[in-house]
């Protein structure tokens, strides 16, 4: 992977370039610029257009476009992560307030050649570069998974809580319901209970009205 992995790149406010770095000839700059002039109003996006084995790569963040056109061959990551390498030092280079001033291509000459070192490092580091994407896509997607298996987990406590719920209620009404039972059956006792006392009070009414007959009959005294 050599440098003319990178073709050409721009950093513009708006759609007015300030700086721009190119090793190259060609109808790359009028392309970008076309893309530029073209791009959605949204802020804080990436996009990437293909074009004849070409890719244009734009970072887009507080009203500054980043720009660089490399060979399809280059995966986007690579583009994008020399794109934040320059905003980064562009913003530090001039947040302060040139760079809202700047006039058209006026930091060609200082920005120009820092564009090409950060275009050299990006490509002589590539590989390490790569392997830290990767990294953190997969921390990002292990992130992702142990956030979805908390959120399942609350899920699940909370369906807990209900049936924990569901489970007291239930618990609460058996009670309830031992304690009903419990009751049904001493009031039954009772009523049984009140029967037989009634049953045998009759039966001892019987018995003193029958001996009381015979008493009428017979001389109870001797």
């Amino acid at each position: 992977m050599g440098q003319e992995s990178f073709i050409y790149s721009f950093v513009a406010r708006g759609t007015m370039i300030l700086a721009e770095y190119t090793e190259f000839t060609g109808n790359f700059p009028a392309i970008a610029s076309q893309c530029l002039q073209k791009l959605p109003s949204s802020n804080n996006s990436k996009f990437t257009y293909n074009c004849d084995h070409h890719t244009f790569n734009f970072l887009v963040e507080d009203g500054y476009a980043y720009c660089v056109v490399a060979k399809d061959s280059l995966s986007k990551q690579i583009s994008l992560a020399f794109l934040e390498r320059m905003k980064a030092d562009f913003k530090k280079r001039y947040g302060g307030g040139k760079a809202s001033t700047a006039i058209a291509k006026s930091l060609n000459k200082e920005f120009g050649p820092v564009m090409k070192e950060h275009m050299k490092y990006i490509i002589d580091h590539a590989e390490e570069i790569e392997k830290l994407i990767k990294v953190k896509a997969q921390v990002s997607e292990v992130k992702s998974i142990m956030l979805e298996n908390i959120d399942k987990t609350i899920d699940r406590g909370e369906n807990l809580t209900v049936l924990a719920d569901k489970t007291e209620n239930l618990r609460s009404q058996a009670q309830e319901y031992k304690k009903q039972g419990t009751q049904m059956r001493r009031k039954m006792w009772y009523q049984n209970m009140k029967i037989k006392l009634v049953v045998l009070g009759i039966l001892l009414l019987l018995v003193l009205i029958i001996w009381l007959s015979v008493c009428h009959g017979f001389d109870c005294t001797n």
